[in-house]
């Protein structure tokens, strides 16, 4: 986890170790558990602020499959923006 201006008032200590019990879950668990999230999540944002956030989860998604084909050559050769760079930092 990264943190930005806009995360610098999350308690990361709980939430990394609720990050923590949920990897040793299944797949087929986590994968459950991710999508119980959504539903709270989507009703507590609006509809564009639900597609940026789905967007971001792409991206993420999108930057580990880059950086898995691509080991031992590090942020600087990749194409994929991360959230560094799509936020300037």
């Amino acid at each position: 986890m990264t943190t930005s201006p806009e995360t610098s008032g999350l308690n990361y200590t709980v939430l990394r170790g609720l990050i923590d019990d949920a990897n040793q879950l299944p797949l087929a668990d986590r994968i459950t558990l991710f999508k119980g999230l959504v539903p709270r999540t989507a009703s507590e944002l609006t509809e564009r602020e639900f597609a940026g956030l789905m967007q971001e989860l792409l991206l993420i998604g999108e930057r580990l499959y880059e950086a898995l084909g691509r080991p031992g050559e590090g942020r600087l050769t990749r194409e994929v923006p991360g959230e560094r760079d799509l936020e300037g930092r």
